[in-house]
């Protein structure tokens, strides 16, 4: 079965310091990663000046990981998401709600150690969390 890792597992299970519950949560799923892990992946490589090794193994890494793209109906899910979430006083970060769409426009659940930043969109809008 799939899951979607966010951000903050993918660079942990990159680094092998997944915490050993999550780690056996996840050990015979598919990992998927967002356009948005990729795009903060590669934020954080540049912030820490990364040098050519580094970055290899990160892409070594990444190579076998299938990534879920944007597009018109997940934008879609982002803005349902964001409105729904502003009307009830609580505004999500702009990055947690495009992963959020990713995982419910395909039905996946979320591997997070950031439960907090995704237990609003769990509650009221279905999204499946995987933690620790």
């Amino acid at each position: 079965q799939a899951v979607v890792l966010d951000t903050d597992v993918a660079s942990r299970s990159f680094k092998g310091l997944l915490p050993p519950t999550l780690s056996a949560r996840l050990a015979d799923r598919q990992p998927l990663l967002t356009f948005v892990t990729i795009g903060e992946l590669t934020q954080w490589t540049n912030l820490r000046r990364w040098g050519p090794r580094n970055r290899s193994v990160l892409e070594t890494w990444l190579s076998d990981k299938p990534v879920i793209p944007g597009g018109k109906s997940i934008a879609v899910i982002w803005g349902e998401l964001s409105a729904g979430a502003t009307q009830r006083g609580r505004p999500r970060p702009v990055n947690d709600t495009w992963v959020a769409a990713c995982c419910l426009a395909y039905s996946l659940p979320l591997a997070t150690l950031n439960v907090k930043d995704f237990a609003d969109f769990a509650e009221h809008d279905g999204l499946t969390l995987i933690r620790t």
